[in-house]
């Protein structure tokens, strides 16, 4: 079920008070409008009516489309210290509430940045598993490895048999594109799965370009 809730906040520029809808939690299959909403970056992000400063707001939020069996629990945060700490507690709450028994063959994942949720969610309903596209873009990145600090890549479409990728450096301000063939994408996540790795999950997982080094270690997600 979608739940959402009012919210009174002032502007941290103009000070102006004003009333935004804040949703806790969105269910594809009660509100696909609610999805379309999200994906174009309009879901908890504040616009100031008097001055139309814009921020996102700082609710945690869980994402659920049970027809993709994909759950994301999204805690915006860039504090790794406080990431790491919403992280075990989302685990923790999960397991001792019974919840996680309900959740066998679904996709959970942990995410603080939104862009990230966005991007996820459209790596799942693209078909793919970001698990093989994150090693993807690890792969796209090394292409150019002494800029690769410098750099993200994310998701960003497929079509005509190719999927697209889209390469912001912050040092340059520009943005790249990079295509890699679906085939490409096939035969990594074969690979990845005759490797060990399984395509669901056994507790939440943050999958990141971190969780894509030890997969390419030789880890999985039974670890």
């Amino acid at each position: 079920m979608s739940i959402n809730s009012k919210q009174s906040v002032k502007c941290p520029q103009c000070g102006q008070m004003s009333d935004v809808t804040v949703w806790n939690s969105i269910t594809v299959s009660d509100s696909p409008d609610l999805k379309t909403d999200l994906l174009a970056g309009k879901v908890n992000m504040f616009r100031c009516p008097s001055c139309s400063h814009t921020a996102l707001m700082p609710t945690p939020m869980l994402y659920h489309d049970e027809a993709k069996r994909l759950m994301i629990s999204f805690s915006p945060t860039n504090d790794p210290v406080l990431k790491q700490q919403l992280f075990d507690n989302v685990k923790n709450s999960s397991r001792e509430s019974g919840e996680l028994e309900k959740l066998i063959g679904y996709n959970l994942r942990f995410i603080t940045d939104y862009n990230e949720l966005l991007e996820k969610i459209l790596i799942f309903d693209n078909g793919f598993n970001d698990k093989a596209i994150e090693v993807i873009k690890l792969m796209i990145l090394s292409q150019d490895v002494d800029k690769s600090e410098q750099r993200i890549c994310r998701f960003g479409k497929c079509e005509n048999g190719s999927i697209e990728f889209m390469i912001h450096d912050f040092i340059e301000n520009n943005i790249y594109t990079s295509s890699v063939p679906e085939d490409t994408y096939d035969k990594i996540y074969n690979s990845l799965i005759e490797s060990g790795m399984k395509p669901y999950s056994f507790d939440w997982e943050v999958v990141d370009s971190s969780y894509a080094t030890r997969l390419l270690n030789g880890f999985n997600n039974d670890l």
